[in-house]
């Protein structure tokens, strides 16, 4: 079982940048591939970017890409977002998540944080 905590959001200006980490607990953390999805109020849940085990390839929702930076640090068994120029729009509870595959699909990840909250203000 591993258990994922997610830290770094916060409040932010528009036009801002915050970073969010995602450290595992298991030490069998470069077995998973690593995803972020997020979560707006009255929403459905919705894939963010995703990254394959070694890191070496990454993906992102299309509306995204530019702006948000995945990537990983098997040493310290965490995953990272990095996201640039936030809009209110981005505003969202932020989860990572840990599967076998680095794909869009929620369904595909066995485990989940509990969440952060990113709220972007105009």
């Amino acid at each position: 079982q591993v258990q994922l905590v997610e830290s770094g959001g916060g409040l932010v200006q528009a036009g801002g940048s915050l970073r969010l980490s995602c450290a595992a607990s298991d030490r069998s953390f470069s077995s998973y591939a690593m995803g972020w999805f997020r979560q707006a109020p009255g929403k459905e849940r919705e894939f963010v970017a995703a990254i394959t085990r070694s890191g070496g390839r990454t993906d992102y929702a299309d509306s995204l890409k530019g702006r948000f930076t995945i990537s990983r640090d098997n040493a310290k068994n965490t995953v990272y977002l990095q996201m640039n120029s936030l809009k209110p729009e981005d505003t969202a509870v932020y989860y990572c998540a840990a599967g076998w595959a680095a794909t869009r699909s929620r369904g595909e990840y066995n485990y989940w944080g509990q969440g952060t909250q990113v709220t972007v203000s105009s």
